[in-house]
């Protein structure tokens, strides 16, 4: 009972200053918030991807696809795990379905893996189990009122498409893409209104072809000593070819399958924000250079047809050009934008001034090094932005949430938007510790939320929001060391644990006051044994 009683004292204890904290932050007074400060049809929902949870990767006929055989690779995942099992939602997603359910989502967002349902793309045939499976997912959650977001493209793709032809370095890509989704459209659009083409192209780009982090580890130096690449052209090569993809996916929507349901379809960017690092004119000047290189190389050609004039001018003709009928094609393809916001950086002009820097994003001398020429950090003068948290780069400030709303509003024209993916993770050494009472996710979800509601009643045309993620699964090159879930996986038993943060998500969406205020020792033990 006293071991009871003092972990219940831990626990508020460590909310209270988790509260104190973030009142007095700058600029984040705003911490209190409400499921009615949302519009009445606002949905709340988590996100999950298909090779993060799914696993039975070589299982009633997936093929392999580029995440497995790159993960399989010594060194290329940090804990040295892989996706085989994940989390076993193959298996599993009726269960996972059910939690869904007693959470009180309204939707949820999830991807089709492409190497299941096909196998071989073009090549081979239509993997039916697949298309079954899926179907059985999209059927329950509709059976109990939970809206189904499709993904298609999310970091995952038949690795003999990589083989044959060089994956996305190649415009045969494209052909194969839209075929995939144009199965994907007709097997289900009778039951889904909302579509995503495509998971952060820019991160993508980024990560695969420029850092090398994920497969297919194409790099040059400075920022990395791979076998084969170049960091400066493939990214912008790569990201032309799933642009392309995306427009002729969405006229195809359009054409044939939009009227199933009047659906709708996006993408989604990785939207970090930027402000300046100093109050210098060409610092702050670099913070806009940075949002347009981060979500106007993804946004601007959907949106008017043409990549952002800040990339044009610094990359010239290494920035790939869209024809007239492409740039048409393009224009205006998007009903919505899907956010993926996870943190807000400094940025520093690298153009009037070197920088010197002291990780793999720039380096001494080599300005070239640096997209749009700026240098971007969590830290000004040894402070951190926000709190940090288990991503190098994911600092927690909630005022950023308002500002990408309020950007992403004004740039273009107040298209809808949903939060797709918000999130917290523990830093790895603090996670043992506040696993399962995890005050700090709810502290960050409160925060966010708050400042997110402040930017719908400033005008932001936000129709909701999803918790990253619905539970802990493999973070890609971080393995399974970095926790994001409302519910914790249980390993080996693969059982499903409800945190804290999962009670209280489901108090915020049932317009609970528990978690109004910080929480008491009844409140605590209560929740607890919930």
């Amino acid at each position: 009972m006293k071991t009871a009683k003092l972990k219940c004292v831990i626990i508020v204890t460590y909310f209270l200053i988790a509260s104190i904290s973030a009142v007095k932050s700058s600029t984040e007074e705003l911490t209190n918030v409400k499921r009615s400060d949302f519009p009445h049809e606002f949905l709340f929902g988590a996100a999950t991807s298909a090779y993060q949870v799914e696993g039975a990767f070589h299982e009633d006929g997936k093929s392999l696809s580029n995440w497995d055989i790159f993960c399989h690779i010594d060194g290329n995942v940090i804990d040295g795990s892989n996706a085989e099992i994940a989390d076993d939602h193959y298996h599993r997603f009726m269960e996972d379905i059910e939690i869904m359910e007693s959470l009180g989502l309204t939707a949820y967002r999830f991807s089709i893996s492409w190497s299941r349902v096909l196998p071989r793309g073009k090549l081979g045939v239509i993997n039916q189990v697949a298309i079954d499976f899926y179907s059985k997912i999209i059927d329950n959650l509709v059976l109990r009122g939970i809206r189904p977001f499709v993904t298609l493209f999310h970091f995952e793709f038949p690795h003999e498409l990589e083989e044959r032809f060089g994956g996305w370095l190649s415009p045969l890509m494209q052909e194969e893409y839209v075929y995939f989704a144009e199965v994907c459209f007709r097997s289900f659009s009778d039951r889904v209104k909302h579509w995503l083409t495509f998971n952060e192209i820019n991160l993508y780009a980024e990560f695969a072809y420029e850092r090398a982090v994920f497969p297919p580890l194409r790099c040059s130096p400075p920022f990395g000593d791979c076998a084969s690449g170049n960091s400066d052209v493939e990214p912008l090569v790569v990201a032309h070819n799933m642009l392309l993809a995306h427009g002729q996916a969405a006229k195809l929507y359009r054409e044939k399958f939009k009227s199933k349901m009047d659906g709708v379809l996006g993408i989604t960017v990785s939207a970090f924000m930027y402000v300046p690092l100093t109050d210098d004119e060409n610092d702050k000047e670099a913070a806009n250079r940075a949002l347009a290189f981060n979500n106007g190389w993804t946004l601007d050609p959907l949106v008017f047809g043409e990549y952002p004039p800040e990339m044009r001018k610094i990359h010239g003709s290494e920035l790939p050009r869209f024809s007239a009928e492409q740039s048409l094609l393009l224009s205006k393809s998007i009903d919505f934008i899907g956010i993926n916001h996870y943190g807000t950086l400094y940025a520093k002009d690298c153009i009037h001034s070197g920088c010197i820097c002291n990780d793999s994003s720039c380096t001494a001398g080599s300005d070239r090094a640096i997209r749009g020429y700026v240098y971007t950090a969590g830290e000004r003068d040894g402070i951190p932005i926000g709190e940090r948290t288990g991503m190098d780069r994911f600092y927690v400030v909630p005022r950023g949430m308002e500002d990408i709303v309020d950007y992403i509003k004004e740039r273009y024209n107040n298209v809808p938007m949903f939060v797709t993916e918000n999130g917290f993770s523990y830093p790895v050494e603090k996670d043992d510790s506040f696993q399962l009472h995890d005050v700090g996710r709810i502290q960050f979800h409160r925060s966010y939320l708050a400042h997110l509601a402040q930017a719908i009643r400033k005008g932001g045309d936000v129709r909701g929001y999803f918790v990253w993620s619905l539970m802990d699964n493999f973070e890609w090159s971080n393995g399974y060391g970095i926790k994001f879930g409302l519910y914790q996986i249980e390993h080996p038993t693969l059982k499903r644990i409800p945190k804290l943060s999962a009670t209280w998500y489901t108090d915020f969406l049932n317009k609970s006051t528990i978690f109004d205020a910080p929480i008491s020792c009844n409140d605590a033990s209560r929740l607890q044994s919930q």
